[in-house]
């Protein structure tokens, strides 16, 4: 593995870039970026960037996993959901910070790529599942907070209707392969608010799974 002094000059550029939250800084220095990306890209772990990842997919740029987890307002009590695993990465530091993270996948490849990953930095309170993650995971509702790891162009009803009343959901909504804008949503006595926060460019929310041999379920797939 890549020695620590990377990930401290990786955490030094998230403080000069804006990331106040010691909690989440702690967060982000505990987990190591370079078991999460592609082997072919191990020399630009720790550069502040997006890098592919398998099923046309990327691992997000850190500063964005770090201002997005900031923007949660998590705490050690909080159950997460968080719809888009994707590398496992965004999901291991949440891990750090929430009681216990439920991550949804729709790529079965991408889903067992992270679970072994998780398996290898023993972090125990993650349960990560294959499925559609518009739908979202109704019997471990409510959730305290949501985390959404893709662009939709509005919030995904059923995610909403999951989370907790007072809870907090954060994903980029806006035009798929366009800028999108992290948003806030809040939850307060069944009303949804929201609040814009900062310009991004994520893959697109799209419904429907993948399996790891090609098949597919869902309508869109």
């Amino acid at each position: 593995m890549t020695g620590g002094s990377e990930n401290a000059r990786l955490i030094a550029t998230l403080r000069r870039e804006g990331i106040r939250d010691e909690a989440v800084l702690a967060a982000m220095a505990a987990v190591p970026r370079e078991v999460f990306v592609d082997p072919s890209f191990a020399d630009q772990a720790y550069a502040d960037m997006a890098l592919p990842i398998d099923c046309g997919q990327t691992i997000s740029q850190p500063f964005v996993v770090a201002y997005m987890t900031e923007k949660l307002e998590l705490n050690e009590r909080m159950t997460v959901l968080e719809v888009g695993t994707g590398s496992g990465y965004q999901a291991a530091v949440l891990a750090q910070l929430a009681r216990h993270v439920y991550t949804i996948e729709r790529y079965e490849t991408l889903l067992k790529a992270a679970e072994a990953r998780f398996r290898q930095l023993d972090i125990s309170n993650i349960t990560a599942r294959f499925g559609d993650g518009m739908e979202g995971w109704p019997e471990k509702a409510p959730f305290d907070r949501i985390l959404v790891t893709a662009g939709a162009e509005e919030v995904p009803q059923p995610l909403f209707e999951q989370l907790a009343d007072g809870g907090v959901m954060v994903l980029p909504l806006g035009p798929s392969f366009d800028v999108q804008t992290i948003t806030r949503v809040r939850r307060e006595n069944g009303t949804m608010m929201t609040e814009k926060l900062h310009p991004v460019r994520f893959v697109p929310l799209v419904a429907g799974a993948v399996r790891a041999g090609g098949g597919a379920t869902g309508p869109d797939d």
